[in-house]
């Protein structure tokens, strides 16, 4: 969270677990502030013990870093969820829900933002361990070679090697390409 003093946003940011953060009044990241960084509005929607209420911007003791950070990673899936509309997101779980994998896969027509960040903490995605050029790509591994400086042992060349049709648990299969 961002702390905020007076009405005005500082740049000291600060981790508060669910346990802290119900005794602070917690600007939403949305909130309108100018450009000395002071909320804009004389009364802030903000929450207070857990509850969304309206209070004076000198009340604020903290602002959200972002307006994501209130819905699980599953809720920030769901495309315009911040339209404040109870179906679209009923709706928007049950779709994720019934959800199957792509036989031949491909971009959404319209996404969040949060698609790639997913797929990069769910660890099914491939990810270099270090900075590198790509030397090979073919249907089993890819080789990057490291461009950054090669300690001790190590090897300058790094092999990711693909998942060809491994079941899921879900009794899907998982193919890399």
């Amino acid at each position: 969270y961002r702390k905020v003093v007076n009405g005005k946003q500082t740049s000291e940011v600060v981790y508060l677990s669910a346990m802290e953060e119900s005794i602070y009044s917690i600007a939403q990241a949305n909130a309108e502030v100018n450009t000395k960084g002071e909320l804009q509005n004389e009364f802030v929607n903000a929450r207070v013990a857990g509850e969304a209420t309206m209070i004076p911007r000198e009340d604020i003791q903290y602002m959200d870093v972002s307006p994501k950070q209130v819905v699980s990673v599953a809720a920030a899936l769901i495309p315009y969820l911040e339209n404040d509309d109870a179906n679209r997101a009923l709706m928007g779980s049950n779709m994720q829900r019934q959800a199957v994998p792509l036989v031949k896969s491909e971009a959404p027509f319209v996404g969040t933002g949060m698609e790639a960040v997913v797929a990069r903490d769910s660890r099914a995605a491939i990810v270099a361990r270090r900075a590198g050029v790509v030397e090979q790509v073919d249907a089993l591994r890819i080789v990057v070679r490291a461009t950054d400086e090669i300690e001790g042992a190590r090897s300058g060349v790094d092999i990711y090697r693909l998942a060809k049709f491994r079941r899921s648990n879900q009794n899907s299969c998982i193919n890399q390409r």
